[in-house]
């Protein structure tokens, strides 16, 4: 991240974070996060790889309820970065079920 000098002071970008949802990649890769796209550089900060989704209804019913008691998510401990050209898909998820899961 570029610093500016403004009158003295240094400024610095702060990275938001996106709204959650479920990445499908290539590979068989199924992650969750807060999405971030620029351009065609992809993030998803504080993201975890659904390893089972632990649902009897499939990713939708994971990204409408939030992790389930089946459920198995391995943290990345960071943020995992991607080209758009490896999305198969994403799914929004209901914030609240995931607020304080990631």
């Amino acid at each position: 991240m570029k610093t500016i000098v403004c009158d003295g002071v240094k400024y610095q970008p702060v990275e938001e974070k996106g709204n959650t949802r479920i990445v499908i990649l290539q590979r068989g890769w199924v992650m969750v996060g807060h999405f971030e796209r620029t351009g065609s550089d992809c993030k998803l900060y504080d993201a975890s790889v659904i390893r089972v989704w632990g649902t009897t209804r499939g990713l939708g019913e994971l990204a409408e309820k939030g992790p389930l008691s089946n459920t198995k998510l391995d943290p990345t401990h960071g943020t995992v970065e991607f080209d758009s050209l490896t999305m198969i898909a994403t799914i929004s998820c209901t914030e609240e079920s995931w607020k304080n899961k990631l």
